[in-house]
């Protein structure tokens, strides 16, 4: 007799069970796709700021190597129209990010002596969208004492995101970056 009772015992432990499952089935049905949505967020913001961190150092080794001294013998020739741009490009290409996509932007800047854009800023890389400025005035007009002058380079990225469902869905925004830095003379 006892071991009639036991086969009752596992069916009804069976029955606890598949009602559970069933359970379990419609709550993860809800839940995934919100984890997955996440998850897809997160890679993507993720993957935004770092070409957002890329496009910027690359951008601030660019101005580093235009308000770098040049040396006499090498004629002391404008490293803002030569090597600026090949650093710029170099430093994107080793991290996956295509140059070829970059935009031109150019902000409003105060020049130094009164001077203007012009005179001042050339569009180089391969598509003429790096802008380079050269004697931009990087302390504000309004602070005491003579400017600071240096070097600024800017231009922007495209960056589309890919999250269905939401309305970032195939959102483009342009990661900007402006850098200044002051002249070594």
């Amino acid at each position: 007799m006892d071991d009639h009772k036991q086969p009752a015992a596992s069916t009804k432990r069976w029955g606890q069970f598949a009602t559970n499952v069933g359970s379990e089935v419609a709550e993860a049905a809800l839940v995934l796709p919100l984890v997955f949505m996440m998850l897809l967020g997160i890679y993507w913001f993720g993957r935004a700021f770092n070409i957002y961190a890329t496009i910027n150092h690359a951008a601030q080794q660019g101005a580093r190597a235009g308000v770098a001294q040049t040396c006499a013998t090498c004629g002391n020739a404008s490293v803002l129209n030569s090597q600026g741009p090949t650093i710029i490009t170099n430093l994107m290409n080793a991290s996956h990010v295509d140059p070829a996509q970059i935009q031109s932007y150019r902000p409003a800047l105060n020049f130094c002596g009164g001077g203007n854009a012009g005179s001042n800023c050339v569009s180089v890389g391969s598509s003429g969208t790096i802008s380079m400025c050269n004697n931009v005035q990087i302390t504000p007009v309004t602070s005491p004492g003579p400017p600071v002058c240096g070097v600024a380079v800017s231009f922007q990225y495209p960056y589309q995101f890919w999250l269905p469902f939401t309305s970032l869905n195939n959102q483009q925004i342009a990661l900007k970056v402006n850098v200044q830095m002051k002249g070594e003379y």
